[in-house]
């Protein structure tokens, strides 16, 4: 599992993926640390299979009484299927998930863990000692699904909007936008089903500072690249990919 950190003056972000480790047919996925203080909070922990390495990697950072929150967008197995076995090594952690998801998410195992429900308006939750944002981005692509956005840092974490679907040894970072739009493009316009939602959610990140975006899958977008998104998104008719 490869790390990087993208922030670190008065808290730490830190990104994992990339592992050469995990199984062919699973799909790479990101995964975020942030800490504050004594208190983390791991953003889409990831699936059974990346597990333990996610753990390990974790460590390297943080002692594991410090992982004190989790934070799942929406319900899908790539995200948070590592429930039940993060529930046995954080027995008092809570996890910050959508309302409509709980009696889903508990099939992977629940039984220390404190599920707190994110209402369908967005909230704001206090780790350690910054306040993170946690943006509406319903049916991009699920029905009940956030991002993150932390104001200090001007990092939003998009889940799956922006994703591509990249080789295990793809770098971190995009270095030219247009060469993007092809790990992207079939991604938004298969999974993303509505652009009435699609368009909400570009009004509300266009009022953000956001200096870095970091999505679930592929890579991170810095600088100049975040409006290139919000341009190209703008423009993509999604929900089309079936013929």
């Amino acid at each position: 599992m490869q790390a990087t950190t993208l922030y670190n003056e008065n808290h730490r972000w830190v990104m994992f993926g990339r592992d050469p480790g995990k199984p062919e047919k699973i799909i790479d996925t990101n995964q975020f640390l942030i800490t504050s203080g004594e208190q983390s909070i791991l953003l889409d922990p990831g699936g059974i299979e990346l597990f333990a390495p996610m753990l390990a990697a974790t460590l390297k950072y943080v002692p594991i009484d410090n992982i004190t929150h989790l934070f799942a967008s929406h319900q899908d197995p790539d995200i948070i299927s590592s429930l039940g076995l993060w529930d046995q090594v954080l027995p008092n952690a809570k996890l910050h998930c959508p309302w409509l998801w709980e009696g889903f998410v508990r099939h992977f195992g629940m039984n220390n863990i404190e599920y707190a429900p994110i209402r369908d308006q967005g909230e704001t939750i206090r780790i350690g000692n910054i306040d993170l944002q946690l943006i509406p981005a319903h049916y991009l692509h699920s029905s009940g699904n956030f991002n993150v956005y932390d104001p200090v840092a001007k990092i939003l974490f998009s889940g799956d909007i922006g994703a591509a679907l990249e080789a295990p040894d793809a770098p971190f970072e995009i270095e030219n936008f247009n060469d993007q739009i092809d790990k992207m493009q079939l991604f938004h316009q298969r999974w993303m089903p509505s652009n009435r939602a699609k368009q909400d959610w570009i009004r509300r990140v266009r009022k953000l500072d956001i200096e870095i975006m970091v999505p679930q899958h592929g890579r991170i977008f810095r600088g100049e690249n975040v409006g290139k998104f919000l341009d190209w998104f703008e423009a993509l008719e999604v929900g089309v990919a079936v013929q």
